[in-house]
């Protein structure tokens, strides 16, 4: 080491790495264990050096799903910043989201300082560094991150965000994290004791293609089947696997079925679209495919055909992170979807013969057919525009769809009103459409904030429930809407609860006492006016609880959004 070289802090060196990982963003939560990475990030703003632009976000829920979103329309995952073990606990609802939609983000915590008496810079100098030392700190977000490593020393600074990097962006994808104590960070390093450990030699392990047998094998029942079924959720992840399914399952006549999708899987508009729920076609399948899907059904309301051969392709087949997970699969496979059912396309091609073309062609139009009931269906449902103080959210979502642009974005989060949201609003272009993989509710309004600032050109939809709404964390949103000028339109559907609580409780107890009495712990305040919040924070607000004053309103929300400023629509709906 040569004593003349430069020295600068454990901070200064993180910093470094984390350009080096290739971070555009750093969302985040600061709080006291962050001075010296925050006197770092002003050393290089002085020095005009490169690093990730900083987002503040007044709640950690905001900041990891922004983190998201982002990395959603980037494909590049992302970090966020939080204090400590409070910071860690705020932010767990969405990491729990994360690692159910296997989402690569860096969530990055400071711990308390380890030194009481001033015997390092950093030492503990308030209350809260003796109250926010846990004993086990990670275990707030174990069961939903793939690593997690507590920073020893600044002179592995680099090496530990390769690691994190490295891991986060190894298929299956997921959240990581990575805390370090003040006095790790203000420690000075020479910079000939820093390591760099770039992509190209320490970078991550991606899923792949299947061997030509497996192939062949799948082509061989596909070529002998009469009802064949596909059901995904999470394929369309990658957008180009959008067109390689439609392909696919027009050339083959594959009925495909999105339960419950996190992302368009396969144009709403294409004849072999089979709508949302797979309970009639389950048990009529002789040859089923699921790709890239956690739950495909509901066992307890929608048994499966014993007899149908099952083969399950997805970049998580294992389902390590689902204690008990027994959906059928003859065959079991993993891999990168796009690049496998690119492969089976082309072998069946090359094998099909004219009579099994016939036999695919007659089961599309078929397909189109009750692609078009359905249609007719929905357009049905939304000619009834409800009553004064209830709307039929049937209605509303139909109009809204008439609003958009088939590019504009939709986040669906109306819960027990998402299947609405499906049927009225269908979505036709990969990358249109976000779901929610896991049970914590209130990511539609941090991520919405994440996608239009990778995407500032496209319009921005979020749509909830009142009792989502205040999940979500409104206040937060919209802070950060305005201050860093990115504009989303929310509509809230409101029906006075928590729909889903109430049916809940009927599915098991149909004739109980909760019933009886009317009474299912599930009536939030009917009188809010979430309008009034949005004016609060500089955006536009419109209460709305007359069908006939629903066209107007949204437009007036459009346009506002489209101008440059948020919007919140507070529609009162069916109530529960």
């Amino acid at each position: 080491m040569d004593s003349n070289e430069a020295r600068h802090s454990t901070a200064h060196y993180f910093l470094e790495g984390l350009n080096e990982i290739g971070f555009d963003y750093l969302f985040c939560n600061f709080g006291t264990d962050h001075a010296p990475l925050i006197e770092a990030m002003a050393s290089f703003k002085r020095a005009g050096r490169e690093m990730p632009a900083t987002i503040l976000c007044p709640h950690e829920n905001t900041a990891v799903h922004m983190a998201a979103g982002y990395t959603i329309a980037t494909g590049r995952g992302q970090g966020v910043m939080v204090h400590v073990d409070a910071g860690t606990a705020n932010s767990a609802m969405a990491l729990h989201n994360l690692c159910r939609a296997r989402i690569p983000v860096l969530l990055m915590a400071g711990k308390a300082p380890f030194t009481t008496r001033g015997e390092l810079l950093g030492t503990r100098d308030t209350y809260v560094h003796f109250v926010q030392e846990p004993f086990d700190q990670a275990s707030v977000v174990r069961p939903y991150t793939k690593w997690e490593y507590n920073l020893p020393s600044g002179v592995i600074a680099k090496e530990a965000l390769r690691r994190a990097h490295t891991v986060m962006e190894s298929d299956p994808k997921g959240p990581v994290y990575l805390t370090f104590p003040r006095e790790t960070l203000t420690d000075t390093w020479s910079e000939g004791q820093i390591r760099s450990y770039p992509a190209e030699r320490f970078g991550a392990v991606s899923a792949r293609g299947l061997d030509a047998g497996s192939i062949d094998a799948i082509a061989t029942k596909l070529l002998a089947a009469e009802r064949p079924l596909l059901i995904s959720a999470y394929a369309g992840r990658n957008h180009a696997t959008v067109a390689v399914l439609d392909e696919l399952a027009r050339f083959a006549g594959i009925r495909v079925v999105e339960f419950n999708p996190l992302y368009v899987n396969l144009p709403h508009d294409s004849p072999c679209h089979g709508g949302f729920m797979p309970a009639k076609a389950l048990a009529e399948a002789d040859v089923g495919l699921l790709v890239d899907v956690d739950v495909p059904w509901i066992p307890s309301d929608m048994p499966d055909n014993p007899a149908t051969w099952w083969v399950h392709i997805d970049v998580d087949p294992e389902k390590r992170n689902f204690p008990m997970w027994t959906f059928p699969g003859n065959l079991r496979l993993q891999g990168d979807s796009h690049r496998i059912l690119a492969d089976l396309l082309a072998a069946l091609k090359a094998r099909a013969d004219a009579g099994f073309k016939t036999r695919a062609a007659a089961r599309v139009a078929a397909l189109a057919e009750e692609g078009k009931a359905r249609r007719d269906q929905a357009a049905k449902a939304a000619t009834n525009r409800g009553v004064a103080g209830q709307i039929n959210p049937h209605f509303l979502c139909a109009t809204l769809a008439k609003a958009l642009a088939p590019s504009d974005i939709v986040l669906n989060e109306a819960i027990r009103n998402g299947p609405v949201v499906s049927a009225q609003m269908p979505r036709t272009q990969a990358g249109t459409l976000v779901g929610l993989a896991g049970g914590g509710l209130g990511f539609s309004g941090g991520m919405a904030l994440g996608l239009k600032l990778a995407m500032p050109e496209r319009t921005v939809v979020q749509i909830v429930g009142d009792g989502t709404f205040y999940f979500s964390n409104p206040q937060s949103t919209l802070s950060v809407s305005r201050q860093y000028k990115l504009p989303a339109l929310t509509v809230v559907l409101d029906n006075s609860g928590w729909a889903a609580v109430k049916e809940a409780t009927l599915r098991v107890y149909p004739d109980g006492e909760a019933k009886a009495g009317g009474d299912y712990g599930a009536t939030l305040s009917p009188d809010m006016n979430f309008a009034m919040m949005a004016e609060a924070a500089g955006a536009h607000g419109e209460l709305v609880s007359e069908p006939d004053a629903v066209e107007a309103a949204i437009a007036r929300c459009l346009d506002a959004v489209r101008g440059g400023r948020s919007a919140v629509l507070h529609a009162k709906v069916t109530r529960l």
